[in-house]
């Protein structure tokens, strides 16, 4: 579930990230069931033959949305991992999630994209490896604030806190949640799960 290939020369670069504009604006207006690549490919104003040069269906572009949203998001977290270890990190850990909330609320295409993905296997698998990334830098912020604790333990408790903050998060902007309410939720659940495990880890 990757492109055919990712462009290179500038001019099909700019080809490239406006199909991907497009297609997630086409996602958030008519939802992944009555998005066509016929359609993306209108929107962006390219013909269907160049969207299919990059993009086997629209299966793939969806998965590579999702891929553009984890990269923003390491690249918020690598800005949160330079801070830890820190003995304020609780409210490091608020700021963090507030800004990332603030992406979810100001950005509908997340949800969109994050329900697109879940469609079939295939696509579960391809968000799946996605998380794990993504799993993988929160256990290297994790290691000064659990320093004994076993690495496949480590793993496990970054996948945990990815799952449940994606998971809250794109729950937070369902049309009758209560945004605030949910995030309020999501840093307690966060905070009381890390204190628990820093306080295992010192035990054990």
């Amino acid at each position: 579930m990757v492109p055919r290939r990712r462009p290179i020369q500038e001019r099909s670069k700019r080809r490239f990230d406006t199909l991907l504009s497009a297609s997630r604006a086409l996602l958030v207006d008519v939802g992944f069931e009555s998005f066509t690549c016929e359609a993306a490919a209108a929107r962006a104003g390219v013909p269907i033959g160049t969207l299919y040069q990059f993009f086997a269906n629209k299966y793939v572009i969806v998965c590579e949305l999702d891929r553009q949203d984890l990269v923003a998001v390491q690249a918020e977290l690598t800005s949160f991992g330079e801070e830890v270890p820190s003995l304020d990190w609780p409210r490091l850990l608020e700021k963090f999630i507030d800004h990332l909330a603030g992406l979810w609320l100001t950005d509908p295409s997340r949800r969109a994209v994050w329900l697109a993905v879940q469609a079939t296997p295939a696509t579960r698998a391809t968000a799946a490896i996605h998380e794990r990334a993504l799993a993988h830098q929160v256990t290297e912020v994790l290691a000064p604030l659990t320093p004994h604790a076993r690495e496949d333990r480590r793993t496990l408790i970054a996948e945990v806190l990815v799952h449940a903050v994606y998971s809250m998060l794109n729950f937070s902007v369902q049309d009758s949640q209560d945004h605030a309410d949910a995030v309020r939720e999501l840093k307690r659940m966060m905070t009381a799960y890390l204190i628990s495990t820093e306080r295992a880890a010192g035990t054990g």
